[in-house]
Formats: structure tokens, sequence, C-alpha cells
């Protein structure tokens, strides 16, 4: 049986990701490995084609490695149905994406509640929650506005807000300032930052990086293969891991 440290919440262990393109095989992940503790806000970044949304995915549940074992809290993910794993992701994992996907005709507070309604969190418990979440970037005067009546930024920080509802492990965030100007980038970084200085655990999926120099750590992916795992000392520092490798 697999010893787990109690400080590791994601585990990579020599993962494969293989599709079948006609008649050839694209490696999407070949023989990936690296651990995420608590308390970290580490960046996965690459350029498309790396790897790094295949990583994000299964980091996520949303998929399962060809190959290898993720280890989810010490939890083997292969070991869970697919009951378990929409279960496992609700209470593990919270999302933040590039497009924020907020429903438009749910009030701001109505967006944040949604996944509490889908883990079955009483009415009151879940409002609580999400007036809370929704205080804590910043938002808690803009409940009953519709998502509509909010900036690209605002709307991000709605975002963070939700995923933040259900008292997540991790925070998941996909190129979350990919749709904002750069002053709002800045806000929402900021903001993943602070979460991070309050204990919350970040993984960040960027192809910048500018945006992954961010983070505390880097995980560089390159053909599906990981080429730096080190410190977020600066984004040149990574720019030359890549140069070595390449």
């Amino acid at each position: 049986m697999k010893i787990h440290d109690v400080n590791t919440l994601i585990e990579f262990e020599k993962i494969d990701k293989i599709y079948q393109m006609g008649d050839s095989e694209v490696r999407a992940a070949d023989g990936v490995s690296f651990k995420i503790c608590k308390g970290e806000f580490v960046a996965i970044v690459g350029q498309s084609g790396s790897g790094k949304s295949t990583c994000m995915n299964i980091i996520g549940c949303l998929d399962v490695p060809t190959h290898g074992h993720y280890y989810l809290n010490g939890r083997d993910t292969a070991t869970l149905d697919k009951n378990e794993q929409a279960e496992f992701r609700n209470k593990m994992l919270g999302f933040v994406f590039q497009q924020y996907n907020l429903l438009p005709k749910l009030s701001v507070q109505e967006n944040v509640e949604l996944p509490l309604l889908y883990a079955r969190i009483p009415p009151a418990e879940r409002a609580r929650r999400a007036r809370e979440a929704l205080a804590r970037v910043g938002l808690e005067g803009k409940c009953k506005n519709l998502p509509s009546q909010l900036s690209g930024g605002q709307q991000q920080r709605v975002s963070i807000a939700r995923a933040l509802a259900g008292d997540p492990s991790v925070i998941l965030a996909d190129e979350p300032t990919g749709a904002l100007d750069s002053r709002t980038s800045r806000e929402v970084l900021d903001f993943l930052k602070n979460l991070n200085a309050g204990g919350n655990t970040i993984v960040l999926i960027t192809h910048d990086n500018g945006i992954a120099a961010e983070a505390q750590r880097i995980i560089r992916l390159q053909d599906g293969r990981v080429v730096y795992d080190g410190p977020a000392v600066d984004a040149a520092r990574v720019q030359f891991a890549e140069g070595v490798v390449g």
C-alpha cells in the first residue's frame, strides 16, 4: 500500500494520457510526475499542445490518465466511480474559468450558491456561505445584481467567490486572466495571492510566463513532459529553463 504524506494534496505518479488519432497515438501527457502540497501556489505553464490542459482536466477529475496514478488528498482517483468522482470533485476542488461560466439569468448570489445546491446544502446555509464568499472578494454589495451588470473583473471575482463557497481544498484556476485587460488581470492575481496567503492552495493553469511568475512555484510542460519544476523566481528563469531543454 502506498504511504501518503499528509501534506500532499495532489500527486501525479508517472501519468500518461494517450489519444488515438486515426492510425497514430498522441501523448498529451508523457510520464508526468509531481506533487503539490497544502498551502502552495503553483502555476502549471506551457504553450498550446504542451499538455497543461490535459493535466488540468486530470487534476479536476474531469478526465482519467491512460497509465499511472493520480492521488487527490491521498485517494487514488482510479478507485472512484463516476458518482464518487463527482462528489469528490465537488468537495475538494473549486474551479475558476477564463470565461467565468456564470448563468446570465441568475443573480450574483445565486451563481455563487450553485455548487452548494448540487452538494445538497440547505438554503439558509447556502445563502450564508455565498454572502461570506462574496464579501471575501469585495462584492458584498452586488448579491442581487445580474452578471451582465458587472465588469469583467467583477465577474471573475464572482467566479472566485463561487469556488470559495464550497470551502475546497484546492482552487483550480484555468487561464483566469485570459479575458481581462492588464489592470484587471493584476487585480484578479492579487486576489489569488491574498487567498494563498490566507492558507488556500492555488493551482494556476496558464500559457503566459509573466502570469506564471506570480506563483511561488512553476511546473513547466513541453510536449507532454515536465521540463522545469522549481521556484518562480521570475519569468526570465522559466524561459531560460525552456531554452535549456529545448
